[in-house]
């Protein structure tokens, strides 16, 4: 199931959220009740072949930049993870 990413403006939030393609997608924001926007974002891609996503992530960025871009993301966007609704119990049968 792919990953989506929902933003809610107001409360400066990213929603990582995992639905399949016919699911309904995420509506409303947990936390204000206001609506969201899905965020199309890049898929993840081993281009150059590195050995793990790390790596590739901060192949081309010195340690002074990588630090400096981490600082200003978190300044602005708070992420979440909405992990996806439990369809069935396990212990009913």
């Amino acid at each position: 199931m792919p990953v989506y990413e929902y933003e809610c403006a107001p409360c400066l939030v990213i929603y990582e959220v995992r639905h399949g393609m016919n699911d309904a997608p995420l509506a409303t924001c947990p936390k204000c009740t206001e609506p969201v926007k899905r965020i199309i974002s890049a898929p993840n891609l081993n281009r150059y072949n590195f050995s793990s996503p790390t790596e590739a992530k901060y192949a081309k960025v010195t340690p002074r930049e990588e630090i400096a871009k981490e600082r200003e993301l978190q300044k602005v966007y708070e992420r979440i993870w909405l992990p996806p609704p439990v369809k069935h119990s396990p212990w009913e049968e």
